[in-house]
């Protein structure tokens, strides 16, 4: 069971941190894009609440992989480091969605004075 599993799981958590990857850098671009959008064109699209999300969800992704990496583990250094990993994600994890938070409330704000302006 055990060399199965060990065959199995590197594949997944390859994948999943390839997920992980790939949404940052979509949501860069997008976010990116929107930047230029805003920049030159006059438009306002929620930038800062775009990336945020996008990197809460790329993180998400990649604590999953961390924590299939668990099963893997083979010496106590290797758990150590994998845990420190996991503590620092979760705490990035923590910050972005704080942000969100306030970015959310923001945007809620803007478009409640936003009628009123016009």
């Amino acid at each position: 069971m055990n060399q199965v599993i060990s065959a199995i799981l590197p594949p997944i958590i390859g994948i999943l941190e390839l997920m992980g990857v790939f949404i940052v850098a979509w949501t860069g671009g997008k976010s990116f894009w929107y930047f230029l959008q805003n920049a030159f064109r006059k438009k306002h699209f929620p930038i800062q609440y775009e990336l945020a999300s996008g990197m809460a969800i790329a993180l998400a992704f990649k604590m999953a992989a961390e924590i299939l990496k668990t099963v893997l583990v083979d010496t106590l250094e290797e758990l150590a480091v994998l845990g420190v990993i996991v503590v620092l994600r979760g705490i990035m994890s923590m910050l972005l969605h704080f942000e969100l938070k306030h970015s959310k409330q923001d945007l809620e704000t803007e478009r409640a004075l936003s009628p009123a302006a016009e």
